[in-house]
């Protein structure tokens, strides 16, 4: 994962993702990019300015990111990002909170199954643990880009098939 958006930030930088429940037309990432950064710029915590980023990545995933070597989030901050990612779902017809849709690559294509299918994706040997997974519960800018993506063998999808 490369992005320039999120270059400025330290590697320990807290990482969030959210993905949607339907991949998102370039039009709609061409809208939602601009509205996410004026949101990273504005996001406070206990009144202290949040050194934040947001970008949307595959036309699928939303991430924000706070350097908090600059100032952490609080509870207040983190319920105001849920809102706001809520109300951004709700204007284009879509969910960023899609927690049991797995996600994984063949070739090149991202790919996404319910758990169910995944297991069979497993059973029917379609998939593997050298398969490419997302593993959107990394916590860190550094585990972002180094071991978001992660063969199953690796990740906790594994226990699911």
């Amino acid at each position: 994962m490369k992005s320039e958006v999120f270059h400025a930030l330290s590697a320990e930088s807290r990482v969030w993702i959210y993905q949607c429940n339907r991949n998102l037309t370039n039009e709609e990432v061409g809208r939602l990019n601009p509205t996410l950064s004026q949101f990273s710029k504005e996001w406070v915590s206990h009144n202290q300015q949040l050194k934040a980023a947001g970008q949307i990545l595959h036309n699928r995933f939303l991430v924000l990111m706070v350097d908090q070597t600059h100032a952490g989030a609080s509870g207040c901050s983190i319920d105001s990002s849920v809102r706001f990612i809520t109300n951004l779902g709700n204007e284009i017809g879509a969910s960023f909170f899609d927690r049991m849709t797995f996600p994984y690559r063949k070739n090149e294509e991202i790919l996404f199954a319910s758990k169910d299918e995944f297991e069979q994706l497993f059973a029917d040997g379609k998939i593997n643990d050298e398969t490419i997974v997302f593993d959107n519960l990394v916590k860190t800018k550094a585990d972002l880009e180094l071991a978001w993506e992660k063969p199953l063998s690796q990740s906790w999808h594994k226990r699911f098939v």
